[in-house]
């Protein structure tokens, strides 16, 4: 064991590495119906890796939090400053009512196991994975009228506590909220985040990355002209109301300009383009569907616009069909739109704002046009704005600097919960300004994932030791019962959440569960395992208010027990 602590003591990233490795290894393997996944897996690595005695500087878990809960925030802040409403109160409901619990489960334990002060507030800070508790439990104690000798030992049982309960209380989360949850929903996470993502797009079939549509909204057919000879090009775009274009016009071999009022002439091969419900039945109007295209295709491009249109704020689609001229958007397709990164449904009556971002589909120079008349063009581009998100993180981070004295507690945000609330107001900016901040969906997926994983590992190899040391010479009591105030609160708050506050939804479900919590390896579990951001703006919601609640335990039990 000498030469592999000689080898982690000289390059201790290694074990970091290492931790990471085994740990997505390990989380993978199916027990049965159990897959322990990614991050918990990564804890149990980096705890058993500890044992061959590593340490990693604190400064690397701060910064793998920060840019993990700023790209969390980023992604969901469209989302989150969206659903600010009424529904967010069973959100409310749910961190409260988990820290209540929880706050009740830890002072019943003391009372039975004749716990003292100390190691109660220990116990509460580990199995409920809130190192906030170390700080105000231990200014708590700080204060009681005894001897200085007695209010040392009392310090550092909070500590003995907190160093055994730990590991299991980040672990017991994730078992929770990925495995337990979705079984007692009888939903998965990705299922359910696929039905969340299909409700939001007005019902319109999510797809994956990698996945398109069999029926798509808009297609291409070439037809060779039969019934439809003698008739105008404009005459069969109006017979389908529009939803249809010719794009082209070939006759005797040579290429014709699909102009107005161009007469169609038998055997002539046509190219046009449409809304699928627009082109089906077209050989009935012009003639017989070809396979060939020969000469008549072209290049299609979609461009990306925001909308800013002056006098046409609040518009619905059907009336902009309406008031703009037939000639500025002939063979232009609206293929999807989003607000603040959120998409919307193309309906009829959908209300178009300032701001939105419309795809518009059709040939280049058309797509330019309707580009043009919409406002002004989005360009694509993958490249990260550093700058953004650089001003992002240190504005995140003064936050988490700021403590507020109430009634003597000291209430702080922490670095994690001003990184998640500025990384929640840049993103929404972003989606009001899309100029700026640009953040591809691929660069923010890792710093979410590794930002997370290197996280976990790290607080595995830094306790680790210290936890199976304390367990050894401390006995399995303090363990045992850190199990149960890690379980029986949240699961206790699953059910509530179910049967009283209604929750159908399991992403939605767990992503509220894990930031009642402050649960963040279980929050990085339940993203992994939905692949999608729908449990990121309830995890949002409940994470704020559980982080001032859950630090409020400290004095709370040190009063009490």
């Amino acid at each position: 064991m000498d030469w592999l602590h000689n080898i982690f003591h000289k390059s201790p990233e290694i074990a970091l590495f290492l931790s990471l490795a085994v740990g997505y290894y390990v989380g993978q393997i199916n027990f049965g119906k159990f897959q322990l996944g990614g991050v918990g897996g990564s804890l149990l690595a980096a705890v058993v890796i500890s044992q061959a005695g590593v340490t990693i500087d604190n400064g690397v878990k701060s910064v793998m939090f920060a840019v993990f809960i700023y790209a969390v925030g980023y992604d969901s802040g469209p989302g989150f400053f969206n659903s600010l409403n009424r529904k967010t109160l069973r959100e409310i409901a749910m961190a409260i009512f988990l820290a209540v619990s929880a706050l009740i489960t830890v002072i019943v334990c003391a009372k039975l196991f004749h716990l003292n002060k100390g190691l109660a507030a220990g116990l509460a800070g580990g199995a409920l994975t809130q190192s906030a508790i170390i700080g105000t439990a231990g200014d708590a104690i700080a204060r009681l009228d005894l001897p200085l000798d007695q209010i040392k030992s009392l310090q550092s049982d909070v500590a003995i506590a907190y160093a055994v309960t730990y590991v299991f209380g980040s672990l017991g989360a994730i078992i929770v909220c990925v495995n337990i949850l979705p079984k007692f929903m009888g939903q998965g996470l990705r299922e359910a985040s696929i039905e969340a993502e299909k409700e939001l797009a007005g019902n319109a079939p999510a797809q994956a990355a990698g996945q398109l549509s069999a029926l798509p909204e808009v297609v291409g057919r070439a037809y060779r002209v039969g019934t439809g000879a003698g008739r105008k090009v404009s005459e069969i775009e109006l017979a389908q109301k529009d939803m249809i274009t010719i794009e082209r016009v070939r006759r005797g071999g040579k290429a014709l300009e699909p102009a107005p009022d161009l007469v169609l002439e038998a055997d002539d091969v046509v190219l046009v383009v449409g809304r699928r419900e627009g082109v089906v039945g077209l050989w009935n109007l012009i003639g017989d569907e070809l396979a060939e295209t020969e000469g008549v295709s072209i290049v299609m491009q979609t461009r990306q616009g925001v909308f800013t249109r002056k006098g046409m704020n609040h518009t619905t689609i059907a009336e902009v069909r309406q008031n703009v001229d037939r000639d500025l958007r002939h063979g232009v397709y609206i293929e999807g739109a989003t607000r603040a990164g959120q998409p919307l449904p193309i309906l009829p009556e959908t209300r178009l704002e300032h701001g939105d971002v419309i795809t518009f589909y059709g040939s280049p120079k058309d797509t330019k046009r309707a580009v043009d008349a919409a406002g002004y063009e989005l360009p694509y581009s993958n490249k990260t704005d550093f700058i953004y998100m650089g001003v992002g993180l240190v504005l995140g981070l003064l936050i988490g600097l700021v403590v507020l004295d109430v009634g003597g507690i000291p209430l702080t945000l922490g670095s994690g919960g001003g990184c998640l609330l500025a990384g929640l107001l840049f993103g929404w900016m972003r989606g009001k300004h899309p100029m700026y901040g640009v953040l591809p969906s691929a660069a923010s997926q890792l710093l979410k994932d590794f930002g997370l994983a290197a996280f976990v590992a790290v607080v595995g190899l830094n306790s680790g030791l210290q936890a199976v040391v304390t367990v050894k010479q401390s006995g399995m009591t303090i363990f045992l019962l850190g199990v149960f105030v890690t379980l029986f609160p949240l699961l206790l708050t699953m059910l509530f959440g179910r049967y009283v506050l209604g929750y159908r939804n399991a992403a939605i479900l767990a992503g509220a569960l894990s930031g009642s919590r402050s649960a963040n390896p279980a929050f990085g579990g339940v993203l992994d395992k939905a692949e999608s951001a729908v449990p990121t703006v309830p995890f949002a919601i409940t994470y704020a208010i559980a982080n001032v609640a859950l630090t409020l335990l400290g004095p709370l039990v040190v009063g009490l027990v």
